[in-house]
């Protein structure tokens, strides 16, 4: 029998913020989509066109934890998981309904699209000094081994 893989790896920006709820269980479950563009030529008129795809990404406990708290619409995410579609049955018009999702296991957190409104929220750099390196531990001879 061949082996088969269900990996998904995704970048893209947050299309509004995280929806979070905690189960009667008190697991921790986080919803958010997340848009992926790309951008070609047309062949035939040479224009830039552009196709955006957009992601339903699922979360559980600490993963939904973080994505809670730090992010937020319009953020750059990269995400590694897996597609699981699931289906149910419509109350109200008893048609089956299915949604496609990615069930993340990693996620990354690449950046914020948003400018800094004000000074306290402005990333500061500044020029290191010699008190803000770490001293390294002195070396012996017997430290110097090749391996």
């Amino acid at each position: 029998m061949a082996a088969s893989l269900n990996k998904v790896i995704l970048m893209g920006n947050l299309g509004k913020d995280p929806e979070t709820r905690t189960l009667e269980s008190g697991t921790v479950m986080c919803r958010f989509s997340i848009a992926t563009t790309e951008t070609y030529k047309n062949r035939q008129s040479g224009e830039k066109t552009s196709h955006t795809e957009w992601h339903n990404i699922v979360l559980w406990r600490g993963l939904a934890e973080v994505a809670d708290k730090y992010l937020h619409k319009g953020d750059k995410v990269l995400i590694e998981g897996r597609i699981r579609t699931r289906s149910w049955e419509d109350k109200e018009s008893g048609q089956m309904r299915y949604s496609t999702e990615i069930l993340t296991d990693q996620m990354q957190m690449m950046g914020s699209n948003k400018k800094a409104e004000n000074t306290e929220n402005a990333s500061i750099t500044q020029e290191p000094n010699a008190d803000s390196f770490i001293e390294e531990s002195p070396t012996t001879p017997e430290e110097n081994l090749p391996f």
